[in-house]
């Protein structure tokens, strides 16, 4: 029973932090190698507001996702649009900004085990006689509302419908009169306060540190290449195959491997079935 409850606890988790770079990359095709910048600087900006600046936590929240959506919305207005279709320069650019962010951010003195947020309801309750933390749970719960918001979101919104045209045919889009910087700077601005969203539900379950960010891009990029780049529900698909692994293999092996667990579900994607679970890409066999 536990590795059912855990199990499903860090598929949740995974899902959330890999949703936001399903976004981005699915919409723009662009890599957004900042992702997990992005998730550590709504962190510390929370943190900042909460205990620096005195304002309520729910506020403090609220004010921490606006700036991670402005901030992804400014990166993408200014610097990312230059490089688009350029693949190796979108990766390179976007890495930049994510090193320049986490590394400044450690230079400026947010280093240390001192940053944490608090849960949002104190205690646990059993779960088939496992305990379970309840911030746990409502991050479980929130998480897969999110997926189905999103779902609901890209399918009956005239905004939703837009990103999704983008999603699945940029040229198509464009002869409607879509605008498609337009609309990937909505998707890079999204995608960030998703990032965000997953920083105020996990984060406070352990400390923030700068390391997190680059566990957080490794952990998104597995998901995504698993279920399938350009494949939102296929990166929600793909978390729940390594987080059950990674448990099972926390329970059988030890802690010490969930990141190899990671790495070793990109490569041995990449070798059997490169467009992923759920992806679009052409397979190998069929560009060759």
């Amino acid at each position: 029973m536990e590795i059912i409850v855990y199990g499903t606890i860090n598929s949740v988790s995974l899902a959330l932090m890999g949703l936001g770079f399903a976004m981005v990359y699915g919409i723009s095709r662009v890599p957004n190698f900042a992702h997990g910048a992005l998730y550590i600087v709504c962190g510390f900006v929370t943190w900042t507001m909460l205990h620096k600046l005195g304002i309520p936590y729910a506020l403090a929240i609220i004010l921490s996702l606006a700036v991670n959506a402005l901030l992804g919305t400014l990166m993408y207005r200014f610097i990312l649009i230059r490089v688009r279709g350029m693949n190796i320069s979108e990766i390179i650019c976007s890495y930049a900004i994510g090193l320049a962010i986490l590394e400044g951010l450690r230079y400026g003195g947010f280093r240390g085990m001192t940053y944490t947020l608090p849960v949002f309801i104190e205690g646990s309750l059993s779960i088939g006689g496992v305990p379970v933390d309840v911030h746990r749970i409502v991050m479980m719960i929130v998480g897969i509302l999110l997926v189905a918001g999103l779902w609901v979101f890209t399918h009956f919104t005239k905004v939703g419908l837009a990103l999704q045209g983008m999603a699945q045919d940029e040229r198509a889009a464009l002869m409607l009169g879509i605008d498609s910087d337009l609309m990937a700077m909505v998707a890079m601005g999204f995608g960030a306060m998703l990032a965000g969203v997953a920083a105020i539900l996990i984060l406070p379950l352990g400390n923030i540190v700068v390391e997190s960010g680059y566990h957080v891009l490794i952990m998104s990029i597995a998901v995504c290449i698993v279920g399938g780049l350009g494949s939102w529900m296929g990166a929600f698909f793909a978390a729940f195959i390594i987080g059950y692994t990674q448990i099972l293999t926390v329970v059988f092996i030890g802690s010490h491997f969930q990141m190899v667990v990671a790495i070793l579900a990109i490569i041995l994607t990449l070798i059997l079935k490169p467009s992923g679970l759920f992806g679009q890409q052409k397979e190998l066999e069929e560009r060759v």
